[in-house]
Protein backbone atom coordinates (compact mmCIF):
# COMPACT_ATOMS: atom_id res chain seq x y z
CA UNK A 1 0.00 0.00 0.00
CA UNK A 2 1.25 3.39 -1.07
CA UNK A 3 2.25 5.48 1.76
CA UNK A 4 0.27 9.09 2.29
CA UNK A 5 2.50 12.12 2.80
CA UNK A 6 0.78 15.93 3.02
CA UNK A 7 2.84 18.48 1.50
CA UNK A 8 1.27 21.80 2.97
CA UNK A 9 2.38 24.96 0.36
CA UNK A 10 2.20 24.73 -3.35
CA UNK A 11 4.38 26.91 -4.23
CA UNK A 12 7.54 26.97 -6.61
CA UNK A 13 9.79 25.76 -3.60
CA UNK A 14 7.52 22.38 -3.05
CA UNK A 15 8.08 21.45 -6.07
CA UNK A 16 10.31 19.23 -5.82
CA UNK A 17 9.06 17.58 -2.84
CA UNK A 18 5.66 16.72 -4.74
CA UNK A 19 8.36 15.48 -7.77
CA UNK A 20 10.26 13.03 -5.81
CA UNK A 21 7.52 11.66 -3.91
CA UNK A 22 6.25 10.59 -7.47
CA UNK A 23 9.52 9.38 -7.93
CA UNK A 24 9.61 7.21 -4.44
CA UNK A 25 5.68 5.78 -5.39
CA UNK A 26 4.49 8.37 -2.19
CA UNK A 27 0.77 9.30 -2.29
CA UNK A 28 0.83 13.13 -2.18
CA UNK A 29 -1.52 15.35 -0.58
CA UNK A 30 -1.89 19.27 -1.01
CA UNK A 31 -3.09 21.51 1.31
CA UNK A 32 -2.59 25.23 -0.21
CA UNK A 33 -5.26 28.60 -1.42
CA UNK A 34 -6.14 27.51 -5.33
CA UNK A 35 -5.22 30.56 -6.23
CA UNK A 36 -1.32 30.68 -7.10
CA UNK A 37 -0.90 26.82 -6.49
CA UNK A 38 1.68 26.35 -9.01
CA UNK A 39 1.98 22.80 -7.60
CA UNK A 40 -1.33 21.44 -7.79
CA UNK A 41 -0.92 19.71 -10.90
CA UNK A 42 1.85 17.85 -9.55
CA UNK A 43 -0.12 16.85 -6.43
CA UNK A 44 -2.39 13.31 -6.11
CA UNK A 45 -4.97 15.42 -4.09
CA UNK A 46 -5.54 18.53 -3.93
CA UNK A 47 -7.25 20.33 -1.07
CA UNK A 48 -7.75 24.15 -1.21
CA UNK A 49 -7.32 25.25 2.34
CA UNK A 50 -5.33 28.08 3.96
CA UNK A 51 -2.19 26.21 4.94
CA UNK A 52 -2.37 28.32 8.01
CA UNK A 53 -6.14 26.23 8.96
CA UNK A 54 -4.36 24.09 10.94
CA UNK A 55 -7.30 22.39 12.34
CA UNK A 56 -9.24 21.90 9.52
CA UNK A 57 -6.09 20.28 7.75
CA UNK A 58 -5.76 18.20 10.70
CA UNK A 59 -9.17 16.91 10.39
CA UNK A 60 -8.51 16.19 6.28
CA UNK A 61 -5.41 14.34 7.52
CA UNK A 62 -7.12 12.13 10.44
CA UNK A 63 -9.54 11.05 7.20
CA UNK A 64 -7.24 10.34 5.05
CA UNK A 65 -4.51 8.72 7.63
CA UNK A 66 -1.36 10.23 6.22
CA UNK A 67 1.71 8.80 7.27
CA UNK A 68 3.87 11.55 7.01
CA UNK A 69 4.03 15.68 7.15
CA UNK A 70 6.14 18.31 5.74
CA UNK A 71 6.83 21.28 3.97
CA UNK A 72 9.65 23.34 1.97
CA UNK A 73 11.04 26.40 2.62
CA UNK A 74 7.74 28.51 3.53
CA UNK A 75 8.37 29.28 7.59
CA UNK A 76 4.29 30.12 7.73
CA UNK A 77 3.44 26.08 6.87
CA UNK A 78 5.87 24.86 9.58
CA UNK A 79 3.47 25.20 12.72
CA UNK A 80 1.15 23.96 10.95
CA UNK A 81 2.93 20.78 9.77
CA UNK A 82 4.18 20.82 13.26
CA UNK A 83 0.58 21.09 14.70
CA UNK A 84 -0.49 18.09 12.63
CA UNK A 85 2.05 15.70 13.29
CA UNK A 86 2.21 16.24 17.07
CA UNK A 87 -1.76 15.67 17.53
CA UNK A 88 -1.16 12.60 14.81
CA UNK A 89 1.64 10.93 16.56
CA UNK A 90 3.87 11.76 13.49
CA UNK A 91 7.92 12.30 13.02
CA UNK A 92 7.72 15.97 13.35
CA UNK A 93 9.04 18.98 15.86
CA UNK A 94 7.11 20.31 18.76
CA UNK A 95 3.76 22.69 17.94
CA UNK A 96 4.94 25.41 21.02
CA UNK A 97 8.66 25.11 19.41
CA UNK A 98 7.86 26.03 16.28
CA UNK A 99 5.71 29.31 16.88
CA UNK A 100 9.65 30.15 18.26
CA UNK A 101 10.58 28.91 14.59
CA UNK A 102 8.94 31.58 12.65
CA UNK A 103 9.27 34.27 14.64
CA UNK A 104 12.21 36.20 14.38
CA UNK A 105 12.21 37.96 17.71
CA UNK A 106 11.61 34.96 19.95
CA UNK A 107 14.44 33.43 17.92
CA UNK A 108 17.00 35.73 18.79
CA UNK A 109 15.56 35.29 22.49
CA UNK A 110 16.14 31.55 22.47
CA UNK A 111 19.64 32.28 21.29
CA UNK A 112 20.47 35.05 23.94
CA UNK A 113 19.44 32.58 26.37
CA UNK A 114 21.38 29.94 25.24
CA UNK A 115 24.64 31.37 24.37
CA UNK A 116 24.25 31.43 20.51
CA UNK A 117 25.90 34.24 19.05
CA UNK A 118 23.79 36.53 17.20
CA UNK A 119 23.41 39.91 16.41
CA UNK A 120 22.31 42.55 18.93
CA UNK A 121 18.75 43.21 18.61
CA UNK A 122 15.45 44.72 19.58
CA UNK A 123 11.97 44.62 18.74
CA UNK A 124 9.86 47.76 16.90
CA UNK A 125 6.35 47.90 17.49
CA UNK A 126 4.89 51.73 17.42
CA UNK A 127 8.45 53.24 18.50
CA UNK A 128 11.68 51.21 19.11
CA UNK A 129 15.13 52.59 20.88
CA UNK A 130 18.06 51.71 19.27
CA UNK A 131 20.60 53.97 21.94
CA UNK A 132 23.75 52.06 21.62
CA UNK A 133 23.41 50.66 18.21
CA UNK A 134 26.32 50.66 15.57
CA UNK A 135 24.76 51.38 11.49
CA UNK A 136 24.18 49.85 9.12
CA UNK A 137 20.95 48.22 10.91
CA UNK A 138 18.98 45.47 9.16
CA UNK A 139 15.13 45.72 9.90
CA UNK A 140 12.89 42.84 8.94
CA UNK A 141 9.37 41.61 9.74
CA UNK A 142 9.27 39.88 12.75
CA UNK A 143 7.35 36.83 11.61
CA UNK A 144 7.83 36.81 7.30
CA UNK A 145 10.55 35.36 5.10
CA UNK A 146 12.25 37.45 2.82
CA UNK A 147 9.95 40.23 1.98
CA UNK A 148 10.17 43.78 3.58
CA UNK A 149 13.80 43.23 4.53
CA UNK A 150 15.27 46.47 5.02
CA UNK A 151 19.28 47.63 5.06
CA UNK A 152 19.65 50.91 6.86
CA UNK A 153 22.79 53.08 6.94
CA UNK A 154 21.32 56.06 8.90
CA UNK A 155 18.80 56.66 11.65
CA UNK A 156 16.71 59.23 8.91
CA UNK A 157 15.91 56.30 7.28
CA UNK A 158 15.02 53.93 10.10
CA UNK A 159 11.24 55.10 10.52
CA UNK A 160 10.31 54.24 7.22
CA UNK A 161 11.86 51.19 7.14
CA UNK A 162 10.25 49.44 10.12
CA UNK A 163 6.80 50.69 8.54
CA UNK A 164 7.65 49.06 5.33
CA UNK A 165 8.37 45.73 7.24
CA UNK A 166 5.66 45.58 10.15
CA UNK A 167 3.29 45.47 7.34
CA UNK A 168 5.06 42.46 5.61
CA UNK A 169 4.72 40.66 9.47
CA UNK A 170 1.82 38.82 10.45
CA UNK A 171 1.98 40.58 13.69
CA UNK A 172 2.69 43.65 12.61
CA UNK A 173 5.97 43.79 14.32
CA UNK A 174 9.56 44.37 12.94
CA UNK A 175 13.20 43.39 14.54
CA UNK A 176 16.08 45.59 14.55
CA UNK A 177 19.69 44.32 14.51
CA UNK A 178 22.89 45.44 14.13
CA UNK A 179 24.54 44.54 10.76
CA UNK A 180 27.42 42.31 10.97
CA UNK A 181 29.58 42.42 8.56
CA UNK A 182 32.39 39.42 7.80
CA UNK A 183 34.36 37.98 4.97
CA UNK A 184 31.71 35.10 4.68
CA UNK A 185 28.17 35.20 4.75
CA UNK A 186 27.11 31.04 4.78
CA UNK A 187 24.02 29.16 4.95
CA UNK A 188 24.65 25.40 6.22
CA UNK A 189 21.80 22.65 5.04
CA UNK A 190 20.99 20.12 7.71
CA UNK A 191 19.28 17.34 8.34
CA UNK A 192 18.02 16.18 12.17
CA UNK A 193 17.04 13.08 13.23
CA UNK A 194 16.16 12.02 16.91
CA UNK A 195 17.70 15.41 18.03
CA UNK A 196 21.35 14.50 15.97
CA UNK A 197 22.30 17.17 13.56
CA UNK A 198 23.68 16.15 9.98
CA UNK A 199 25.73 19.38 8.32
CA UNK A 200 25.18 18.48 4.44
CA UNK A 201 26.86 20.86 3.06
CA UNK A 202 27.58 25.13 3.34
CA UNK A 203 27.67 26.94 0.74
CA UNK A 204 28.76 31.15 0.67
CA UNK A 205 26.48 33.76 -1.42
CA UNK A 206 28.03 36.28 -3.62
CA UNK A 207 26.51 39.78 -3.91
CA UNK A 208 26.92 43.25 -5.55
CA UNK A 209 29.16 45.73 -4.05
CA UNK A 210 27.20 48.75 -5.07
CA UNK A 211 23.21 46.97 -4.30
CA UNK A 212 24.10 44.16 -1.77
CA UNK A 213 21.84 41.99 -3.65
CA UNK A 214 22.70 38.39 -4.04
CA UNK A 215 23.44 37.61 -7.45
CA UNK A 216 24.81 33.47 -6.94
CA UNK A 217 25.60 30.93 -4.40
CA UNK A 218 28.20 28.59 -4.36
CA UNK A 219 28.68 25.07 -2.39
CA UNK A 220 31.17 23.84 -0.97
CA UNK A 221 32.74 26.79 1.37
CA UNK A 222 36.40 26.19 2.97
CA UNK A 223 36.66 26.96 6.65
CA UNK A 224 39.09 27.69 8.21
CA UNK A 225 37.84 26.48 11.34
CA UNK A 226 35.39 23.77 10.33
CA UNK A 227 34.86 21.99 14.04
CA UNK A 228 34.09 26.11 15.22
CA UNK A 229 31.46 26.49 12.77
CA UNK A 230 29.70 23.10 13.22
CA UNK A 231 29.77 23.18 16.38
CA UNK A 232 27.90 26.81 16.74
CA UNK A 233 25.47 25.60 13.71
CA UNK A 234 24.82 22.66 16.10
CA UNK A 235 24.10 25.04 19.30
CA UNK A 236 21.99 26.74 17.36
CA UNK A 237 19.47 23.76 16.30
CA UNK A 238 19.58 22.36 19.99
CA UNK A 239 18.63 25.90 21.03
CA UNK A 240 15.51 25.31 19.55
CA UNK A 241 14.74 21.97 20.13
CA UNK A 242 14.90 20.68 16.27
CA UNK A 243 15.20 17.17 16.36
CA UNK A 244 13.72 16.23 13.26
CA UNK A 245 13.85 17.26 9.36
CA UNK A 246 15.71 19.83 7.53
CA UNK A 247 17.24 23.30 8.24
CA UNK A 248 19.50 26.36 6.70
CA UNK A 249 21.17 28.06 9.31
CA UNK A 250 22.23 31.30 8.03
CA UNK A 251 25.60 32.94 9.93
CA UNK A 252 28.48 35.38 9.22
CA UNK A 253 32.29 34.38 9.76
CA UNK A 254 33.87 38.22 10.82
CA UNK A 255 37.29 38.64 9.69
CA UNK A 256 38.38 37.94 12.95
CA UNK A 257 36.87 34.20 12.62
CA UNK A 258 33.85 35.07 14.87
CA UNK A 259 30.96 32.82 13.59
CA UNK A 260 27.65 35.33 14.29
CA UNK A 261 24.12 32.91 13.71
CA UNK A 262 21.88 35.20 11.78
CA UNK A 263 18.84 33.13 11.90
CA UNK A 264 17.91 29.29 11.49
CA UNK A 265 15.18 27.99 9.35
CA UNK A 266 13.59 24.87 9.54
CA UNK A 267 12.66 23.87 6.40
CA UNK A 268 14.74 22.30 3.37
CA UNK A 269 15.94 26.07 1.44
CA UNK A 270 14.32 26.93 -1.56
CA UNK A 271 16.07 28.39 -4.77
CA UNK A 272 17.05 24.88 -6.11
CA UNK A 273 19.22 24.86 -3.31
CA UNK A 274 18.44 21.43 -3.10
CA UNK A 275 20.03 20.26 -6.41
CA UNK A 276 23.11 22.01 -5.49
CA UNK A 277 23.49 20.16 -2.43
CA UNK A 278 23.13 16.92 -4.52
CA UNK A 279 25.78 18.23 -7.23
CA UNK A 280 28.07 18.77 -4.75
CA UNK A 281 27.85 16.08 -2.59
CA UNK A 282 25.85 13.17 -4.00
CA UNK A 283 23.35 13.66 -1.09
CA UNK A 284 19.52 13.27 -2.29
CA UNK A 285 17.83 16.41 0.01
CA UNK A 286 14.28 15.75 -0.37
CA UNK A 287 14.61 12.31 -0.21
CA UNK A 288 15.76 12.85 2.85
CA UNK A 289 13.06 15.23 3.35
CA UNK A 290 10.17 12.76 2.91
CA UNK A 291 12.00 9.94 4.61
CA UNK A 292 12.20 11.69 8.10
CA UNK A 293 8.50 12.80 7.48
CA UNK A 294 7.62 9.07 6.75
CA UNK A 295 9.73 8.15 10.02
CA UNK A 296 12.14 5.82 7.75
CA UNK A 297 15.83 8.15 8.32
CA UNK A 298 18.74 7.12 6.71
CA UNK A 299 22.08 8.68 7.73
CA UNK A 300 23.22 10.67 5.23
CA UNK A 301 26.51 9.47 2.93
CA UNK A 302 28.31 11.81 1.11
CA UNK A 303 29.39 10.11 -2.22
CA UNK A 304 30.28 13.04 -4.53
CA UNK A 305 33.08 15.90 -3.94
CA UNK A 306 32.47 18.53 -6.26
CA UNK A 307 31.74 22.34 -6.78
CA UNK A 308 28.35 23.53 -7.56
CA UNK A 309 26.65 26.85 -7.89
CA UNK A 310 24.02 28.94 -9.27
CA UNK A 311 23.68 32.38 -11.09
CA UNK A 312 20.86 34.65 -11.46
CA UNK A 313 19.61 36.57 -14.51
CA UNK A 314 18.49 40.27 -13.52
CA UNK A 315 18.58 43.68 -14.21
CA UNK A 316 22.07 44.07 -12.67
CA UNK A 317 23.10 41.04 -13.88
CA UNK A 318 22.65 41.08 -17.28
CA UNK A 319 26.47 39.31 -18.39
CA UNK A 320 24.38 36.09 -17.37
CA UNK A 321 22.33 36.14 -19.87
CA UNK A 322 24.79 34.94 -22.30
CA UNK A 323 25.98 31.84 -20.21
CA UNK A 324 22.20 30.91 -20.48
CA UNK A 325 22.18 31.85 -24.48
CA UNK A 326 25.47 29.46 -24.43
CA UNK A 327 24.80 27.04 -22.04
CA UNK A 328 26.14 23.81 -24.21
CA UNK A 329 29.32 25.48 -24.25
CA UNK A 330 31.41 21.69 -22.34
CA UNK A 331 33.66 24.47 -20.96
CA UNK A 332 30.80 26.38 -19.26
CA UNK A 333 30.24 23.25 -17.30
CA UNK A 334 26.60 24.24 -17.29
CA UNK A 335 24.43 21.37 -15.62
CA UNK A 336 20.90 23.50 -15.57
CA UNK A 337 20.18 27.15 -17.69
CA UNK A 338 16.66 28.54 -18.35
CA UNK A 339 15.09 31.84 -18.95
CA UNK A 340 11.59 32.56 -16.76
CA UNK A 341 9.08 34.10 -18.24
CA UNK A 342 5.78 32.80 -16.02
CA UNK A 343 4.83 32.83 -12.76
CA UNK A 344 7.49 30.55 -11.25
CA UNK A 345 9.43 33.71 -11.05
CA UNK A 346 11.26 34.19 -7.68
CA UNK A 347 13.33 36.98 -5.93
CA UNK A 348 13.05 39.15 -9.28
CA UNK A 349 15.11 37.00 -11.68
CA UNK A 350 14.29 36.77 -15.41
CA UNK A 351 16.50 32.94 -15.77
CA UNK A 352 19.27 31.43 -13.71
CA UNK A 353 22.15 28.87 -14.46
CA UNK A 354 23.47 26.15 -12.47
CA UNK A 355 27.09 24.67 -12.65
CA UNK A 356 28.92 21.46 -11.34
CA UNK A 357 33.08 21.74 -11.55
CA UNK A 358 35.65 20.01 -9.76
CA UNK A 359 36.49 23.67 -8.75
CA UNK A 360 34.79 26.78 -7.99
CA UNK A 361 33.80 28.76 -10.48
CA UNK A 362 33.08 32.78 -10.64
CA UNK A 363 31.83 34.61 -13.60
CA UNK A 364 32.23 38.08 -13.71
CA UNK A 365 31.06 40.99 -16.63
Amino acid sequence: MKKKLAIIGASFDQKPLFLKAKEMGVETHCFAWEKGAICKEFADHFHPISVIEKEQILDICQKIQIDGICTGASEICVPTVCYVAEKMGLTGNNYEDSLIFISKFLMRQTFSKNGVNSPRFTIAEDEVDVTGFNYPLIVKPSICGGVGVTRVEKEAYLKDAIERARKHSFENKAVVEELVTGSEVLAAHCISWKGKHHIISINESESLEASHQKIAYHHPVKLDDKDKVHSEIRKSLDALNIKYGASEVEMIITKDGKVFIIEVNPYMAGESMHLLVKLSTGYDYVKGVINVALNKFEEPVLTVNKYSGMYYLREDTEWVRHIIENKEDPEQEIIEAVFINNDEVYLGSEGYFIYQSDRKRSWKP
